[in-house]
């Protein structure tokens, strides 16, 4: 069963890596994360005009403590932004395959 977390994230602007350490990932997790703007006077995303995404999302192992996920958080805008990031945990991956 698929489980998510939402990040607030105050300030940023630029490229920032991010890691989050969370129970449910392990290595081999299939994690999907997405980000908005965030209005916290309205609490709630703000679809405004800054471009807010997220590249290079990689699960990792306890490694000496919890699982979790790295991944590099954009936001191209001229001042920092408050931002929201959901990072869902959809479980397993069934076959790991080179091509």
């Amino acid at each position: 069963m698929a489980q998510s977390v939402r990040l607030l994230y105050r300030g940023q602007k630029g490229t920032i890596r991010k890691n989050h350490n969370w129970a449910p990932i392990k290595a081999n997790s299939a994690v999907v994360i997405t980000a908005a703007e965030f209005s916290v006077a309205n609490c709630r995303p703000l679809l405004g005009a800054a471009n807010v995404y997220v590249t290079n999302i990689g699960p990792h192992g306890p490694e000496g403590g919890t699982g979790g996920v790295e991944f590099l958080l954009h936001v191209d805008w001229e001042t920092p932004l408050d931002v929201i990031v959901t990072i869902t945990v959809l479980g397993d991956i069934d076959v790991f395959q080179e091509v």
